[in-house]
């Protein structure tokens, strides 16, 4: 297996995170069948942050004490930097197509959604970029 930073643990526990969290609400929200979100729905989004927020902690914990070592270098801080540059395209779109289904849609639900699923998706695509620039040696 290949020898990771404790950069690139944090982002895979980060990724991974993400996915298992996000992805527990969504499929327990989608479809619906209202155009508002209901209290049950904000109860499983609040589980979702609970899960999410556990998974980091407890992999953080590990990830440090397995792995000591944790100064950055420019190299780091590059790789930082064009990750968030590719989310912040991601959640631009997002935050744009967002505005135009609030437009064509009753309730709340389509806009927070979207909203929010644009979110999740910047957020992997800007942890994807830094590991796929880390492999690549960037």
């Amino acid at each position: 297996m290949m020898d990771l930073s404790f950069q690139e643990k944090s982002l895979w526990l980060m990724f991974v995170s993400l996915i298992g969290s996000f992805g527990f609400y969504f499929t327990s929200v989608l479809p619906t069948q209202g155009v508002n979100l209901m209290p049950h729905q904000v109860v499983l989004f609040v589980l979702a942050i609970v899960l999410l927020v556990l998974m980091q902690v407890v992999g953080q914990i590990v990830i440090a004490l397995v792995n000591r070592r944790t100064e950055t270098d420019e190299r780091d801080r590059l790789i930082e930097l064009k990750g968030s540059r590719n989310g912040a395209y991601v959640l631009a779109t997002g935050v744009f197509l967002t505005l135009c289904a609030a437009l064509v849609t009753e309730g709340n639900f389509a806009f927070t959604h979207i909203l929010l699923g644009f979110w999740v998706l910047a957020q992997l695509v800007e942890i994807g970029s830094q590991l796929f620039l880390y492999r690549r040696g960037a």
